[in-house]
């Protein structure tokens, strides 16, 4: 018997068949991934600027750090405001370091009693308990944020999107 031999130009052909349809099918997926990504929303869930942190009562004298807005919240007596806990050299969350003792101090020609101070452990920026940097790479002082009581509850409202002024204290 003789033995038969396969026909190389049918075995091409297959294979350039097999490639001509591979081509097809990854062309198709191609031109139409846009439409099936169309069909997967497109957002971006960000932290809301406004909320509530708590009642006043709740919050002692003194330096409270809110961990989860990354934001420091000060309360004396009744009087209260909020630091930005973000360092501006390159966003770190910074640390307060209280003083085991008062101190008078003079930042921008403003006389008051500080209780401590910032501390970037990322590049050593060092902040007053005001906000004011002092040492290291940050550039700009640390952000003071917007503050009221919410008409319905009476929790305290911390607006992020609003800057105020170092002056700034909500009275209670």
């Amino acid at each position: 018997m003789s033995e038969v031999k396969p026909d190389k130009t049918e075995s091409r052909r297959g294979f350039l068949r097999k490639l001509t349809g591979w081509f097809l099918g990854v062309g198709v997926v191609a031109g139409s991934w846009p439409f099936l990504r169309a069909l997967i929303p497109n957002v971006h869930y960000e932290p809301p600027k406004r909320f509530k942190v708590g009642m006043p009562e709740t919050f002692t004298p003194g330096v409270h750090f809110l961990d989860e807005h990354r934001l420091f919240l000060f309360r004396k007596d009744n009087a209260f405001h909020a630091v930005s806990g973000v360092c501006t050299h390159l966003g770190c969350t910074v640390k307060f370091s209280p003083f085991k003792q008062a101190k008078e101090m003079t930042v921008r020609k403003l006389t008051y009693s500080s209780a401590g101070e910032f501390h970037c452990a990322c590049h050593g920026s060092r902040f007053h308990d005001e906000g004011t940097n002092f040492a290291g790479p940050a550039p700009r002082p640390l952000k003071w944020f917007q503050l009221e009581l919410s008409p319905e509850d009476g929790q305290l409202v911390v607006d992020v999107s609003q800057e105020v002024d170092r002056e700034f204290r909500l009275v209670v």
